[in-house]
């Protein structure tokens, strides 16, 4: 008889020498705070998370959540001062390998702690547990009706027929009575208490329910990112003229990765154009997105992450945020509006979404559609180089002509003094108006007017805590801070000489223009828009409804009004001041000027194709004028990259702004000037600065940039941390941001 031998006895780890031979496993947990490595923590008996899991620790004296970043790691500290994991949220899918990836990826790329990274990701502890049934009624199948069988209460007992349980509330207005009535049947025992599984938080879209009617361009352009959307990572860049149907083309593609199993990822630079958007989906897939933005309320934010996590959300449409959702099974990204600056975050950890949903799609293996009538100089540059591949709609979809351009040259043709609309631009107003067509004043220049001063002491009213004039807002009767939301009563006189009638607004905001358009066409309806009027998006979305119904004749906004809106009877816009944003030194204020104008004049004429674009400007020759005045756009990137390539500015260099901040001036233009003195002695990297940056004040905090400039080939990030090791540290309230690739040079 032959006996088995015993098993031997496995070796001893170096976790179980630490422990006395009896350790349990230790793992690292990455918590969402500015620290630059994980915590090591005891596992608890009986809890068995792995690479992903999002468990709850101590920390310090409170607890926090955080995700298990590696396991069985060995110990770095001594065993008693090793604390447990508190709690393993086991039913919450842990963060798979390629979203664990991008966190490690964007940090090492904005050189910001994983942590901080980390916290975009975990967004509430609500949304790691199962949601809460909802508590129902239903109709207990032996019980009779009430001897007292009013007549509302047979309409709830007829509603109730199907023998389904319905939500009180619901039930209610269905049955068009009061809950009292509902309580009153419970009371006798008719209907009974019951717990209802939480519903989704939207229904899933059927990739097949409203297909579109593609022309033959965007029929071909179609065709490419359906067959790109089975499966496999590449960059497509759809350039298409305004209203040339570009959402339609990338529909197919979120089709598609719908058929396929898929979820997709729909970003959009800004939430004022997040309802006509679900609007336009429901058309196209009999269901609404889910919305992801700042104006969704904590626990329909709970409900969408939880949903993407499980896979009962099939796709989201959202802000520069959305990125970082736990999506189960992620097959595709679209970012519409790709040049937009809204993608650019500036604070915490400065990234560029547009450039990170490339990474995210690289590091996962799905496509990736960037879609702009005016895509950015990188953008551009990467098409050109192949590395993205470039879908071309050059014709409206519904086959209307592109809107003719002509520059008011200010200089000769503009308006009498206190005035700010051109007399050409009036006239094409009142034609507008006669033929009942709305025309579209731009001014991005929120309030009133950005400057009051004193005519007789020369007092200019500037905030307190920044280095900015304050803007009248008459509308609120306030001057306003835009950047750090310092407000004071508009004033009835001079603070500096007590002067009562020697106030005056200098210089127009669209309130002000809204009020000229007023005195000249008393009989038109004026609306504005703007992003500071009471009502938020609630007020946007009425607001949008209006003007596409034409309850506006003439319309007067800011950058809203640019993006991606249909407004079918436009037929013209009037650029108020098409030089604002010329002259600002930003080495991106060309692109931007142009991209904001053509995009805004973009809105004349979508539908009936006689539109037209009317900029005032006092500098006709500028390339940027020059370039939507001749419909040449083609000249304007030739000349823009060719620019950048001679001045090594992105995307043929790199840059990095350090900002250094503080409460006092002198110490924060102290340590920037020692900052300076230990940037590294290498060939490849030039230092600008430190220097006082444009908004040298911000929120009661000093400010001073340097500028780090390298080849694109350079590894600007080594530099960097090899820079901030020799830095002086942090002393007091002064502060040290690093943004990679900044976009505002303010």
């Amino acid at each position: 008889m032959t006996q088995t031998p015993l098993p031997k006895a496995p070796a001893r780890t170096a976790v179980q020498d630490l422990f006395g031979g009896s350790a349990r496993p230790l793992v690292r947990v990455l918590l969402p705070v500015a620290v630059a490595e994980p915590y090591t923590y005891r596992v608890p008996e009986g809890m068995a998370p792995g690479l992903g899991s999002i468990v709850r620790v101590p920390l310090g004296p409170r607890e926090v959540i955080g995700v298990v970043w590696a396991v069985d790691a060995a110990a770095p500290v001594s065993p008693g001062r090793l604390k447990d994991l508190l709690h393993h949220y086991d039913q919450a899918p842990p963060l798979d390998d390629a979203l664990r990836a991008l966190i490690d990826w964007v940090a090492n790329w904005t050189l910001a702690s994983p942590g901080m990274v980390l916290r975009m990701v975990l967004r509430s502890e609500e949304a790691l547990e199962p949601e809460a049934p909802v508590p129902g009624v239903r109709r207990i199948e032996a019980a009779p009706p009430p001897e007292r069988l009013t007549a509302a209460r047979k309409r709830v007992l007829d509603t109730m027929e199907d023998g389904f349980a319905w939500s009180k509330s619901g039930l209610a207005h269905a049955a068009g009575v009061s809950p009292s009535v509902i309580d009153g049947l419970i009371a006798h025992e008719v209907l009974e208490v019951v717990q209802m599984p939480a519903v989704p938080p939207v229904p899933a879209p059927d990739p097949d329910w409203a297909p579109p009617k593609l022309t033959a361009a965007q029929q071909v352009a179609a065709d490419r990112l359906v067959t790109a959307a089975r499966g496999g990572f590449q960059t497509f860049l759809i350039d298409g003229v305004t209203g040339s149907g570009k959402t339609e083309v990338y529909f197919e593609a979120v089709a598609a990765a719908l058929r396929a199993g898929r979820q997709a990822l729909i970003l959009i630079p800004e939430i004022a154009l997040t309802s006509a958007f679900l609007e336009r989906f429901e058309r196209r897939f009999a269901a609404r997105p889910a919305e992801w933005h700042s104006e969704i309320s904590p626990k329909q934010r709970a409900r969408v992450w939880r949903g993407v996590a499980t896979g009962d959300v099939r796709v989201v449409v959202g802000a520069r945020s959305a990125l970082f959702l736990p999506f189960r099974e992620l097959g595709l990204i679209v970012v519409d509006e790709e040049h937009d600056g809204a993608y650019k975050q500036d604070d915490r950890v400065p990234y560029n979404a547009r450039d990170m949903a490339v990474v995210r799609g690289h590091l996962t293996g799905f496509p990736v559609i960037l879609a702009s009538a005016t895509p950015s100089v990188e953008s551009q540059v990467n098409a050109e180089a192949g590395r993205y591949q470039r879908l071309e709609l050059p014709e409206r979809a519904l086959g209307a002509n592109m809107p003719e351009i002509v520059a008011i040259d200010m200089r000769q043709d503009g308006p009498e003094r206190g005035q700010w609309l051109a007399p050409a631009l009036r006239r094409a107003i009142a034609e507008a108006l006669a033929d009942g067509a709305q025309s579209l004043l731009f001014l991005n220049r929120r309030g009133y007017a950005p400057l009051t001063l004193c005519r007789s002491c020369g007092h200019r009213f500037q905030c307190p805590n920044c280095s900015t004039w304050l803007i009248e807002h008459r509308f609120r009767g306030q001057l306003a801070c835009h950047h750090c939301g310092h407000v004071e009563p508009s004033p009835d006189h001079c603070p500096s000489c007590g002067g009562t009638d020697s106030l005056v607004p200098c210089g127009p905001g669209v309130e002000r223009i809204a009020e000229e358009a007023g005195d000249l066409f008393p009989d038109a309806r004026v609306l504005v828009l703007s992003s500071d009027l009471p009502g938020g998006a609630e007020r946007m979305k009425r607001e949008m409804k209006v003007i596409e119904e034409g309850g506006a004749d003439i319309v007067v906004g800011t950058q809203l009004v640019a993006k991606g809106h249909n407004f079918p009877l436009m037929r013209l816009v009037g650029v108020v001041d098409a030089d604002l944003g010329l002259a600002n030194g930003d080495p991106r204020a060309a692109e931007r000027t142009f991209q904001l104008l053509a995009q805004v004049t973009g809105r004349a004429g979508r539908i009936s194709g006689q539109g037209h674009g009317m900029l005032q400007t006092y500098a006709p020759e500028h390339p940027v004028i020059r370039a939507l005045a001749r419909d040449d756009r083609t000249a304007f990137y030739g000349a823009e990259i060719a620019a950048r390539r001679a001045a090594h500015l992105p995307p043929f260099g790199r840059m990095a702004a350090l900002i250094v901040s503080g409460p006092d001036k002198a110490v924060a233009a102290t340590h920037a000037r020692a900052l300076a003195l230990c940037a590294p002695h290498d060939p490849a990297l030039t230092v600008l600065g430190p220097a006082e940056a444009a908004l040298a004040l911000v929120r009661g905090r000093h400010r001073f940039r340097l500028l780090a400039m390298t080849p694109r080939a350079t590894d600007l990030q080594g530099l960097l941390r090899e820079w901030l090791k020799r830095a002086p540290k942090l002393r007091g309230s002064v502060r040290l941001q690093v943004d990679v690739d900044p976009q505002s040079f303010l």
